[in-house]
């Protein structure tokens, strides 16, 4: 149990040795909580700041016999079918603090994702993995919206400085601008995700304006913060795959003095992700852009001096 008044942030996930999130092999967090909607997001169980419930119906063993879940719900929110087994009702679940159906679910079928972590607990991982990372690894902070749980978050990167733990963090910089750039100090590494330059386009695809973003990237480089910054987007066929939107963004990067720009290709990995957590996915099909065309916008960043890496082809 932790001591009252402790700092506490619901985390989603916690993986040791990545290679493509920052420099050396890296241990990475992933916060729960994020300002964004972005209709392709590989981790729609980060949209909600609290612990959640996801159901993966391929996995339950109902046809088997098990029926362990079926009486645990005293709010309404699981009923079963004949013939499809459990059925969830999301509008009940999605309020539901309690969980009981997924204690009895040997399976795994219905889980609870996140976690409610204090500084101290997440510190004792790091320190843990500490000696797997090498000279130049560290931990990343992503999510989610990291920097949505800045008390938590400014307490836990004040800790890796002190124990020279090399920090870096995937971040949408769409929060307030006071806590980005007192976050930022303590951050060594940072990849930022500008979607798309056009705000209207930008709100299509993520829900929110991209003004937040961009005035935050512009006071981070006039701070004078002495770190490492790449920016980066998704590239998604209609969306922002154009040679319009690339030289928007050089233009951007050019006035902001940023020279490195990772453009990843689109995947449906969070596809079952949305089953799971009875949401539609709208990238069912569509979305992707074919390797040549990706390679075409990489030599446009190219040719206007922005150095351009597609895919896990950043040099950390």
């Amino acid at each position: 149990m932790s001591d009252k008044g402790e700092r506490q942030a619901v985390i989603f996930d916690i993986q040791a040795f990545s290679v493509h999130d920052g420099p050396g092999c890296r241990t990475n967090v992933f916060f729960a909580g994020c300002p964004l909607r972005c209709r392709w997001c590989a981790n729609p169980e980060n949209f909600a700041a609290r612990p959640h419930l996801m159901f993966s119906a391929p996995v339950c063993k109902w046809k088997n016999g098990c029926r362990a879940c079926q009486t645990t719900c005293s709010k309404g929110g699981l009923t079963f079918d004949a013939e499809k087994g459990p059925v969830v009702n999301w509008d009940i679940c999605n309020r539901c603090t309690t969980f009981e159906c997924a204690e009895y679910c040997a399976a795994r079928a219905l889980k609870v994702c996140g976690k409610t972590y204090t500084v101290r607990e997440l510190m004792k991982i790091l320190r843990r993995d500490f000696n797997n990372w090498g000279s130049d690894g560290g931990v990343t902070f992503t999510g989610g919206e990291p920097l949505l749980q800045y008390d938590f978050l400014l307490e836990t990167l004040k800790l890796c400085h002190r124990e020279q733990i090399h920090t870096a963090v995937e971040t949408s910089a769409c929060v307030n601008t006071e806590h980005f750039l007192q976050l930022m100090q303590y951050i060594d590494f940072a990849f930022i995700d500008v979607k798309n330059m056009d705000d209207e386009k930008h709100k299509w695809g993520t829900g929110v304006s991209n003004e937040k973003t961009l005035s935050n990237i512009r006071a981070l480089k006039k701070s004078g913060w002495p770190g490492r910054l790449v920016l980066r987007y998704p590239v998604i066929a209609g969306f922002n795959d154009s040679g319009e939107n690339a030289l928007r963004t050089i233009a951007f990067m050019k006035e902001n003095g940023i020279a490195e720009i990772n453009l990843l290709k689109f995947h449906r990995l969070g596809q079952t992700k949305w089953e799971q957590l009875g949401m539609k996915y709208e990238y069912a099909t569509g979305g992707n852009v074919p390797l040549e065309q990706m390679e075409k916008l990489q030599d446009l960043y190219l040719d206007n001096d922005i150095l351009c890496y597609l895919g896990d082809k950043t040099p950390f």
